[in-house]
């Protein structure tokens, strides 16, 4: 399958993990703590930092009761409506320009999720390099169309969907123009509980739809993403925060910096952990063939003795015969006065 090209970046199997630091509405409605966000994200080592571009007029309506109400005593946001919710956590639209430019100032890449077509409409004119479309908005056609329409990367989460609404969702996408896709794996519960995470879908995944495949993943810790790689997931997007005690709508299942960069640090090394089907020393692992058993002689024996159990022995280093040959070599005299510690060889026995 293709490799995906984010500009300096390339996504794909051959390459380091591509981390995400997905910023939501940890910013606390303060552009002072967005931008600290981004300062963090690029310190810990992340390719990418993700926004999520709606007001709550985008999302809903504003009404307080029945459906639009959450009453769900398991929900981090139990107790208020779905408008208030998404009042408290959007990320105000003029703050975009200033932290998609602090994103490029530290070298990394700036981009969001649209959550309606005229969010679309407002990140073209910012210029972004790709898109994400969230697990709640993977069925929503028109969306789908109007992203892929740019032509440009586009990350979708899988939460939610059964195998016949991605294959309609992934020919949609491809059928409108977008042939960079990259599908993430997501449990579309806040914070997710790893019994969940089911992560032998992402090889299948993969070839499924024949594209690059990562994780989305809400999951308290890094254990379940690095896993993810050594599974195949080639990106890994993870919530962010300066401090979870803070607060915030995502804090609760968001990284801090420090574990944030333990994240880029061991997804890295899982990546390289994998490297290909291999058997035999490596060219590392070589030298350390003098340490495995052989078959050496243990008491000094004198030009006709036999050898036997007592005076030969399977010990380490390596050096002498392998210890496969000790019942083919019971019996044998040597030809010549051996000190005891030598190796046995072949031209020592008569």
């Amino acid at each position: 399958m293709s490799v995906v090209r984010i500009k300096d970046y390339l996504i794909g199997r051959e390459n380091r993990p591509f981390i995400i630091a997905e910023m939501s509405g940890n910013h606390n409605h303060s552009l002072d703590r967005a931008l600290a966000i981004v300062e963090a994200a690029a310190k810990a080592g992340v390719q990418a930092l993700k926004l999520q571009t709606y007001t709550a007029d985008t999302m809903t309506i504003d009404k307080d009761e029945d459906e639009f109400f959450i009453d769900d005593p398991n929900s981090l946001w139990q107790g208020t409506s779905l408008y208030k919710l998404y009042q408290k956590a959007y990320t105000p639209w003029e703050w975009h320009e200033a932290i998609f430019r602090r994103c490029r100032e530290l070298g990394i890449i700036g981009f969001s999720t649209p959550f309606d077509e005229t969010a679309v409409d407002f990140l073209e004119t910012l210029d972004v390099p790709c898109y994400k479309i969230a697990s709640f908005e993977n069925t929503d056609l028109p969306l789908l169309k109007k992203v892929a329409a740019t032509g440009k990367p586009l990350f979708l989460s899988t939460g939610l969907a059964t195998v016949a609404e991605l294959d309609e969702t992934v020919r949609t996408v491809r059928e409108a123009g977008c042939n960079d896709l990259i599908l993430l794996k997501c449990t579309s519960t806040y914070p997710a509980d790893p019994r969940n995470s089911n992560l032998l879908t992402i090889p299948h995944l993969r070839d499924l739809f024949g594209c690059q495949v990562g994780l989305s993943d809400h999951t308290l810790g890094i254990g379940v993403a690095t896993a993810a790689v050594a599974l195949g997931a080639t990106v890994v997007e993870k919530h962010f925060t300066l401090n979870r005690a803070d607060g915030g709508v995502d804090a609760a299942f968001s990284l801090e910096p420090e574990e944030m960069k333990a994240l880029v640090v061991e997804t890295e090394r899982a990546w390289q952990a994998l490297g290909k089907i291999s058997y035999g020393p490596s060219e590392d692992e070589k030298p350390s063939l003098k340490h495995r058993r052989s078959l050496y002689i243990v008491k000094d024996l004198k030009a006709g003795d036999v050898i036997t159990a007592d005076n030969l022995r399977a010990i380490r280093p390596g050096l002498g015969l392998p210890p496969k040959y000790f019942p083919m070599v019971l019996g044998k005299p040597v030809k010549k006065d051996v000190k005891r510690g030598t190796p046995l060889a072949w031209e020592l026995l008569l």
